[in-house]
């Protein structure tokens, strides 16, 4: 694996770990970030040493803030009502190519939309808002530190926010995820409140949110693959489509996923009565 300017990337018993490393602006992200978080979830998709990832942010204060703001044009709604084009010569790469091509900023960030049915499991470990919902809203789930929070600026900035609670739609209930939105900078979703409307799975204190994702993590991709990638697609298909649809299709996701050789071990596990250890949570 190359080495990346944005993110740090690690592999350590079947578990890819993915920490955005921009702390300097709480870790938004940039094009650089966008190409190189790609890059991560395409090369994942053919990496037989890796069955899991854990996407996370270095330090304490911070997940991702969003997108840089050096990254926007504040003008190219102006140049696209005057021309139907804007220009980059504000630096700004965030806007519409023309009224019928937005360039969308985030649209490579998480690993659903670059085609990866490994699972990630988000390690939440500070403030999480704006585009960080284009990531969190293609992961199978989140662990969160307790001092963690959730809200979306874009609002408060003149921005509608649309991209963001749309990924968030299926993981929160449609009045959260409505107030999140339209509250803009005024309120925050504190970890204890995402973890009593279900966007997060666990809270724990920050100084045991690496040992919590790990040891999850590792567990999941220690499981024969296929079952694994199998189960994703069908619960990520279902989300998508009608009740008896996504039963229908529940045949062919069990007749891909399911592989011989881990059917026999699994089998054999069970016949000698040896049962794995498990957490209560």
């Amino acid at each position: 694996m190359a080495e990346f300017e944005t993110v740090r990337y690690q592999e350590e018993h079947g578990v890819a770990w993915v920490t955005l490393d921009r702390p300097e602006v709480h870790h938004a992200f940039n094009g650089k970030m966008a190409e190189e978080l790609q890059s991560i979830w395409r090369s994942l998709r053919s990496n037989p040493d890796v069955n899991c990832a854990v996407l996370t942010a270095s330090g304490e204060k911070a997940f991702c803030t969003g997108i840089d703001r050096n990254e926007i044009n504040p003008d190219w709604a102006d140049e696209l009502a005057s021309t139907g084009s804007q220009s980059e010569s504000a630096g700004g790469r965030v806007g519409f190519a023309s009224p019928f091509m937005f360039d969308d900023p985030g649209h490579y960030l998480g690993p659903k939309g670059n085609d990866l049915w490994k699972p990630v499991i988000a390690a939440v470990n500070g403030m999480a808002c704006g585009g960080a919902f284009y990531m969190l809203g293609e992961v199978e789930f989140i662990i969160a530190a307790d001092h963690a929070t959730f809200f979306d600026p874009h609002v408060s900035y003149g921005m509608p926010t649309a991209f963001e609670p749309i990924h968030m739609l299926h993981k929160m209930p449609f009045p959260e995820i409505m107030r999140l939105s339209i509250a803009g900078n005024a309120e925050r979703v504190s970890a204890q409140r995402a973890y009593e409307i279900g966007l997060v799975s666990e809270v724990c204190p920050i100084t045991e949110l690496h040992d919590r994702a790990r040891w999850i993590a590792e567990q999941i991709a220690s499981y024969p693959p296929l079952a694994v990638q199998g189960t994703i697609r069908a619960l990520w298909a279902a989300r998508d489509l009608g009740h008896k649809q996504a039963l229908d299709q529940a045949y062919t996701f069990i007749a891909m996923g399911t592989a011989a050789q881990g059917m026999r071990e699994g089998q054999a596990e069970f016949a000698a009565g040896r049962r794995q250890e498990w957490r209560l949570r």
